[in-house]
């Protein structure tokens, strides 16, 4: 046996740092959008800038609007008020237009990237990953980031932007009493990092367990009628409840942190201006500060409190989207296991289809332990149809598995006409491969829209033909809308039979060099299999005539009996080749099993 290598896996790279610095990894879904960002910043700026500006215009109007000996030019100071407001009003519309923009655009950059993403990585990542924790990702993840984006980080910076500014317009107007309150500026900030960092863990447990509840969700509506058929709701809604409520429970922890994190910072923010105020008022009635700079000071100080009040909640916020991107990173860092190389190899311009097995042995990266595949070798000729037979657990679907390279053998190769796969884009070698499963796979749109999935710049014509090549066309035009007619969430509107059908129809279409067939009547009457094997038998005739070079994964030996070839396996292993009559003939493992399913058949019949 030859040494096996490493069962490849889907890596996802290390933690990113810990606080904030995962926001960081947005700079490149930031980047294409920085005419858009600069106009946010400098209208941000000029939003911030006549803010800070109307302590001051106000302080002009009352210092000297209300006097007899400039009752002439008060106009003037009112005026000029007004302009600072009308600019606020603009600049702030545009600050708040910009960044929406840039927000919605960012997010939806994002969830296309880590959708694309997902649907690059192998299976190996789903035997781990449940699809409801993805699709929580993709949701609610990417809405926190959007929060940022949009939002937290505008009016972080803005928070910023007030801060310093009033903290320099304080000093100019009094420099006693700013630095008074700068005394409690250095407290507020440590309180908010050291809380901060307990909010960012509670953030991405939170998520974590919305995660739960829609893994838990996901999973009974895909199966409602399995659940509903065992009588299984009641069970199932108290498990949805538990999670959920473990949910509730820790966005509740991180609440009640952020709570306590605000109530400290305005308590102490809020001490510490009235102890100013006060020494304010003795300086006012001293005459040491006219009204208007009293007055100016205290509008600046209120808006130095606000803007540290406000960086306190965004500081949350910047704590939960850290934990989100976290996540969202995880995925984007994972990386497939099944990559082309960097120069692969192409296909001629005519792919026969002559398919080799040598020496595969494989194991499942989450069994290890177990071989699922041990010194596999198989050869199929062009056009060559070819059945495999064997117990579960023989290793029929594994074959199917590694021909369509969603994992890579850990010994030997894989060839198709020559060429081995693991040189091949595994797109390019995929579009070569038609497949039907036992239970055929049908989406939520019309029915031409279902079979087209097999190549999608099929005409209408090019449909009817596959569906009427497929036993399909028949029962499709009998519907009300015909081939426009909608399909429920995995085609339950449709029988077993009329699924596998449009199936065989998708794979018509296709028109592959390489087919592969499991067990696709094993579920169907009598009336349903004779359709379907006629569908079968011209899927399998192609469109030359010449015949595809087909792989059956066979349950039902009656299905097979006609077929040349039969390959039976057993623990991973090639034990007999022969046709039906020869291998009945030789005893052995296929004798049995079919004298078990015939036997079975006559007492039935009996």
């Amino acid at each position: 046996m030859a040494n096996p290598k490493p069962a490849a896996a889907d890596t996802v790279a290390p933690p990113i740092a810990k606080r904030i610095a995962p926001l960081l990894a947005l700079a490149p879904f930031l980047a294409p959008y920085r005419r858009m960002i600069v106009l946010a910043v400098i209208a941000l700026i000029v939003a911030a800038s006549a803010t800070l500006a109307f302590p001051a215009a106000g302080r002009l109007a009352i210092d000297h609007g209300f006097t007899a000996a400039t009752t002439a030019h008060a106009g003037r100071y009112f005026f000029g008020l007004m302009g600072v407001m009308v600019l606020l009003g603009l600049a702030s519309a545009s600050r708040f237009y910009l960044v929406t923009w840039i927000g919605e655009r960012v997010v939806a950059d994002i969830r296309s990237r880590v959708y694309s993403h997902i649907l690059s990585l192998s299976p190996v990542f789903f035997e781990t990953t449940r699809t409801g924790e993805v699709l929580s990702r993709l949701a609610a993840d990417t809405t926190l980031v959007q929060t940022v984006v949009g939002s937290s980080a505008s009016l972080a910076l803005r928070s910023i932007v007030m801060s310093i500014g009033a903290l320099v317009l304080m000093t100019i107007t009094s420099p006693k009493l700013t630095g008074l309150a700068f005394v409690s500026v250095p407290i507020l900030l440590a309180l908010i990092m050291v809380m901060g960092r307990r909010v960012r863990g509670l953030s991405r447990a939170a998520q974590d367990r919305l995660a739960d509840t829609s893994a838990v969700a996901g999973e009974t509506i895909n199966a409602i009628q399995t659940v509903q058929a065992y009588t299984h709701e009641t069970a199932d809604r108290r498990r949805y409840s538990g999670a959920v409520e473990d949910a509730f429970a820790t966005a509740i922890r991180r609440t009640r942190m952020r709570a306590f994190m605000t109530a400290v910072v305005i308590i102490v923010g809020g001490a510490c201006l009235v102890g100013v105020l006060w020494v304010g008022r003795s300086d006012w009635i001293a005459g040491r500060l006219t009204s208007g700079q009293f007055l100016q000071f205290v509008f600046y100080a209120f808006f130095l409190g606000g803007s540290v009040g406000a960086l306190t909640e965004i500081w949350g916020d910047l704590q939960r989207a850290a934990g989100a991107t976290e996540r969202l990173l995880e995925i984007l860092n994972t990386s497939p296991a099944v990559r082309a190389p960097a120069q692969p190899a192409s296909f001629p311009a005519q792919v026969n289809g002559r398919v080799s097995f040598h020496g595969v042995d494989f194991t499942y990266p989450s069994r290890p332990d177990h071989l699922a595949l041990l010194e596999f070798n198989l050869h199929i000729e062009p056009g060559e149809a070819v059945a495999l037979v064997g117990p579960s657990g023989a290793g029929k679907s594994t074959v199917f598995q590694l021909l369509q390279r969603f994992y890579d053998p850990t010994a030997g190769a894989i060839h198709i006409d020559g060429i081995s796969i693991e040189t091949l884009q595994p797109e390019r070698l995929r579009a070569h491969i038609a497949v039907v499963a036992q239970e055929p796979v049908m989406f939520s749109g019309t029915i031409a829209e279902n079979i087209r999935y097999g190549r999608l710049g099929a005409s209408d014509a090019e449909i009817h033909a596959a569906a009427n090549a497929a036993a399909a066309d028949e029962f499709i035009r009998r519907l009300p809308e015909g081939y426009d007619t909608r399909l429920g969430e995995r085609g339950i509107t449709l029988s077993v039979g009329q699924r596998q059908r449009i199936a065989i129809a998708r794979a018509i279409l296709r028109d592959a060099a390489v087919l592969l067939l499991d067990e696709a009547t094993s579920a169907l009457d009598a009336e349903n299999e004779h359709l379907v094997q006629l569908g079968l038998s011209n899927l399998m005739a192609g469109n030359s005539g010449r015949g595809r070079t087909t792989l059956v994964i066979a349950h039902r030996l009656a299905t097979i009996q006609r077929l040349r070839r039969i390959v039976v396996m057993n623990h991973g292993r090639i034990v007999a080749e022969g046709n039906h009559g020869e291998l009945v003939r030789a005893g052995g493992l296929y004798a049995r099993l079919a004298a078990l399913q015939f036997d079975e058949s006559r007492a039935l019949m009996d």
